[in-house]
């Protein structure tokens, strides 16, 4: 079994909400983006994040990245405290961790030739000289499916697609261990999706790669992920494997998610059961943060928090009667 590469203990994220003006401003309560994460992923594996829009995955991304500052809890990678580490100590993990964004649209420099942007990462951490960077640039346009003389060309003149491939060249070109993978396929048309998927799953093969895939959509998550956490509202509500979430849910929230996901069937007619928004992550609700849209809610689910409990190998969630 692979080793744990990268363990998150107790991650929070809080932003403060300010009241008054520049000099008198105070702080009136807080927005608890990511609250009290933890979980492991090990090398080699895929860990899907999924849940509803505004339920901290991309905070918790950017967190991980070292983007933002935490506001409390540990981010170890093989074994080392992250938020110890200040400047230019980071320069080593910054190497080891990459990024492809959602829109291969905003992410690349309309400015800049391919050979400059996929060049930029080698040069920047002067991993080698500019001719031996633009020589490694052919070669990962080659290995993400693109032509070598594509590098003189500019991003407008790439489709959607090709300019996911691009940025999943950049991401490679410093040989990382982690990619964080922030909804890569959304903003792609249906029929590119499977080959950028396809593609991802083929170069964490071959380079051992671990992925953070952030999704709504949990048909695509079952596909790539090896294993999958819940988020709602800054928590995480239950982790397991791809095997076990998808055959047997043991958290309501995550029950709801799978039942709205739609089949190719006309006949199939599902019941969902999920109804009503998100509450506002500036005042969650006490106790279970699902609770008011919960079908199964009891009232020790309106006045305790429930902790995060193992009710199988691998298999972890927060719910007062799973």
């Amino acid at each position: 079994m692979n080793e744990t590469l990268l363990e998150i203990r107790n991650l929070k994220k809080y932003y403060p909400v300010t009241r008054g003006g520049v000099i008198m401003s105070r702080v009136i309560a807080h927005v608890k983006a990511v609250d009290d994460v933890s979980l492991n992923i090990r090398e080699g594996a895929t860990f899907g994040l999924v849940g509803e829009s505004g339920c901290g995955k991309s905070t918790f991304s950017r967190l991980v990245l070292r983007l933002e500052e935490p506001t409390a809890g540990q981010i170890l990678f093989q074994s080392e405290n992250l938020l110890e580490l200040k400047g230019k100590d980071l320069l080593p993990y910054r190497r080891h961790c990459q990024v492809v964004f959602q829109d291969p649209f905003r992410s690349l420099n309309p400015r800049k030739k391919v050979k400059q942007i996929i060049a930029e990462p080698l040069l920047v951490h002067r991993v080698c000289s500019k001719k031996e960077a633009f020589d490694r640039v052919q070669e990962l346009l080659e290995t993400v499916g693109l032509r070598p003389y594509q590098a003189e060309l500019y991003p407008h003149e790439f489709s959607g697609g090709q300019r996911q491939r691009i940025t999943i060249a950049r991401a490679l070109s410093l040989e990382p261990k982690i990619i964080v993978l922030d909804e890569p396929v959304s903003a792609l048309d249906v029929s590119i999706r499977a080959q950028i998927l396809n593609l991802l799953i083929k170069l964490q093969k071959k380079f051992n790669l671990t992925y953070i895939f952030i999704a709504h959509d949990l048909a695509v998550v079952e596909h790539i992920s090896t294993h999958v956490g819940v988020m709602y509202l800054g928590k995480l509500v239950e982790t397991a494997s791809k095997e076990n979430i998808y055959s047997n849910p043991a958290h309501p929230y995550t029950r709801a998610l799978l039942q709205a996901v739609p089949v190719a069937d006309p006949k199939v007619i599902k019941e969902i059961s999920l109804e009503g928004e998100v509450p506002s992550a500036l005042n969650p609700p006490p106790g279970c943060r699902f609770h008011t849209r919960c079908t199964e809610s009891k009232t020790i689910c309106t006045r305790e928090e429930p902790v995060m409990k193992t009710i199988a190998e691998g298999h972890h969630v927060a719910c007062h009667f799973a």
